[in-house]
């Protein structure tokens, strides 16, 4: 599924900041390259962000690393579980 830009927030306007992602997507489809791209305004290269969800009624909890240089193309991170 596509990222509801809505559902994310901003915790910090620090130099590295913090976010937070309510979604019911797959945790795999969130740490996908490109599930950020919409917001690639928001985030910079080093930032965090905290997943937290339901999968098939299961809750989920990840915590993502935004990997990309601010304002790439394409946003890429890597899962810091």
């Amino acid at each position: 599924m596509a990222l509801d830009a809505t559902k994310l927030g901003t915790l910090s306007a620090g130099v590295q900041q913090l976010h937070i992602l309510n979604t019911t997507d797959a945790p795999a489809t969130v740490a996908g390259s490109g599930y950020f791209n919409s917001v690639t305004n928001r985030l910079k290269q080093w930032d965090v962000i905290i997943v937290a969800g339901t999968t098939g009624g299961t809750a989920t909890i990840d915590m993502l690393v935004v990997t990309s240089a601010t304002g790439a193309a394409t946003v890429t991170c890597t899962n810091g579980t």
